[in-house]
């Protein structure tokens, strides 16, 4: 799908009714980006700093011991 990924950090700026933000040009330089260019923009305002952040949370009605027991007996550990 992506050829190359880059991650940049830049400062949001007011732009008329609107919040906007600059592309650096070096990334415009590496990425080949061209004006009235369509660019996907992946935005993560904080640091994601947990597992729970990226994943979110699963809660389930068994508690952690009896999941592993059903794991080991599935896989002949038990």
């Amino acid at each position: 799908m992506y050829n190359f990924m880059m991650e940049i950090k830049a400062k949001t700026k007011k732009w008329g009714n609107s919040i906007g933000i600059l592309i650096p040009k070096e990334a415009i330089r590496k990425e080949n980006i061209k004006l009235d260019q369509e660019v996907t923009v992946l935005i993560r305002a904080k640091p994601v700093t947990k597992g729970k952040d990226i994943w979110g949370t699963l809660k389930f009605k068994e508690s952690t011991e009896e999941l592993m027991r059903e794991v080991d007996k599935e896989f002949g550990l038990d």
